[in-house]
């Protein structure tokens, strides 16, 4: 897949994937907070997607779509949500 920016972020791939898996970022405040990575994301993003999907054909597509996916952009957007909500908790 091209990249091609999409909706402010890398593209299409990237954008799909925060919205689908990461929108709610509040969500990972305590389990992840200073420890936010592109592995990380990677990780748990698999790990939603692929829950219930029998190896095969969709498997593959849904690799080969992840493939195009930015995950040190993810990373960093969840890191600046996390850090800003921190920050409004602490006020």
């Amino acid at each position: 897949m091209k990249n091609v920016n999409y909706n402010g972020w890398t593209n299409y791939a990237t954008w799909r994937v925060f919205l689908e898996v990461f929108d709610d970022v509040e969500i990972f405040m305590d389990d992840w907070y200073g420890e936010m990575n592109a592995d990380l994301c990677q990780d748990y993003a698999e790990e939603v997607i692929f829950d219930g999907i029998p190896n095969g054909l969709a498997m593959d597509y849904a690799y080969a779509f992840l493939r195009d996916v930015n995950w040190y952009e993810i990373a960093n957007h969840i890191k600046e949500n996390l850090e800003e909500i921190n920050e409004h908790k602490n006020k």
